[in-house]
C-alpha cells in the first residue's frame, strides 16, 4: 500500500460518507461540510473549495459524535437522490445520566442544487449494552469506550455493532439484519420511531484483538475496515484495522506512522475501489492498493 496526499478540508472533523461523487465530512456537532470528489485532487496546497453546508435535523436535542458515519441500502422515498444515513451518538452523552449507549440516527437528506436538508427519520439502540456476558466487559476497571461504533454492509442488507472490552483486551463484533425505516416503536421524545436491537436479534457475533479508541469505520467487500489512535501517541498510535467479516479475523493492522502520517485519524470511505482517508487535521488522503496489499 501508499499514501496519496490529495487536499485539505476543514479541520476538527470526525467521520465522514462517500455517495453519488460526494464527500460529506462530518464534525462531532451534527455539522457537515460537503465536497465534490471530483475537486479533492486539484488543490494542493489549502482548503478544498467547498459544495454545501447543512446542520443535522434536531441537533440541538440529540447531537451525534459522528464518529462512525454510512450510507445504507434504502431510500426513504423512491425520488430521493440519497439512501439513508446513518451517524452514531457515541460518547457525546457521557457525562449525563443517559448516556445514549449504542445509538445510532437514522436521516433521510434531500438536495435542492446547492442546499442539503436533513430529516431524522428513525433511532437504532442496541438493548444490552449493560450485559456483561455480551457488551460491557466485567471486571475491576470500568471500560473506556463502552459506546460502541456501527457500519453496515449494504450488499448483504447486515448492521454491524461494535465495542471495546477492555478487561478482555477485546473488540466484539455484533451483526443484526439492517433495520427497515417503517420498523420501530414510536419515541416521543425525538417524534420518530426507534428500533431497539435486543439479545435475540443478534444474528452472530466475535471477538477480534483490541482496537485502540474506535475512530471512523466502513465496510467494504466483506471486510470492516476500523480506524483508531490519537495524535503522536505511543500507546494509541494512529492505525488501521481491516477485519473479515466472514471469517471472523482480523486480517491486516496498519499503522500509519510507518508511512510518516502521524495525526489522529477520522474518517475512512470507497468510491468504488478507490480508498479516501482523512485526519482530525483535514488532510485527504488516498490509500492506494490497500485491496491488493491484503489479500
Amino acid at each position: 500500500m501508499k499514501i496519496e496526499f490529495l487536499t485539505g478540508i476543514k479541520s476538527n472533523r470526525q467521520d465522514g460518507a462517500i455517495f453519488g461523487g460526494y464527500l460529506f465530512s462530518f464534525n462531532h456537532k451534527g455539522e457537515c461540510t460537503v465536497y465534490e470528489i471530483a475537486s479533492l485532487g486539484k488543490v494542493k496546497n489549502g482548503e478544498a473549495k467547498s459544495f454545501s453546508e447543512f446542520v443535522l435535523d434536531k441537533n440541538e436535542i440529540i447531537v451525534p459524535h459522528s464518529n462512525s458515519v454510512m450510507f445504507g441500502n434504502e431510500y426513504y422515498s423512491n425520488d430521493d437522490e440519497f439512501p439513508l444515513l446513518y451517524t452514531n451518538i457515541y460518547n457525546n452523552c457521557a457525562d449525563l445520566p443517559d448516556k445514549l449507549k449504542g445509538v445510532c440516527l437514522v436521516y433521510r437528506l434531500q438536495r435542492k442544487e446547492k442546499s442539503f436538508s436533513s430529516t431524522l427519520v428513525q433511532l437504532i439502540e442496541i438493548g444490552f449494552v449493560e450485559n456483561e456476558n455480551l457488551w460491557k466487559s466485567s471486571g475491576e476497571k470500568a471500560d473506556v469506550r463502552p459506546y460502541g461504533n456501527f457500519t453496515i454492509d449494504t450488499e448483504r442488507g447486515v448492521y454491524y455493532a461494535f465495542t471495546m472490552r477492555d478487561n478482555t483486551n477485546s473488540t466484539r463484533y455484533f451483526s443484526f439484519r439492517l433495520p427497515k425505516v417503517a420498523e420501530g416503536e414510536f419515541c416521543e421524545k425525538y417524534n420518530v420511531k426507534k428500533v431497539i436491537l435486543n439479545q435475540s436479534d443478534i444474528l452472530d457475533f466475535f471477538d477480534c484483538e483490541y482496537h485502540q479508541y474506535i475512530q471512523g469505520a466502513c465496510l467494504k467487500n466483506g471486510r470492516i475496515y476500523s480506524l483508531e489512535g490519537f495524535s503522536d501517541s505511543v500507546d494509541n498510535p494512529p492505525s488501521l484495522r481491516i477485519i473479515d467479516t466472514i471469517d471472523k479475523k482480523q486480517i491486516c493492522l496498519i499503522r500509519f506512522k510507518d508511512y510518516g502520517l502521524n495525526i489522529e485519524p477520522e474518517m475512512i470511505d470507497f468510491e468504488g475501489d478507490t480508498c479516501y482517508y482523512t485526519d482530525h487535521n483535514g488532510n485527504v488522503y488516498n490509500l492506494v492498493n490497500i485491496f491488493t496489499d491484503t489479500e
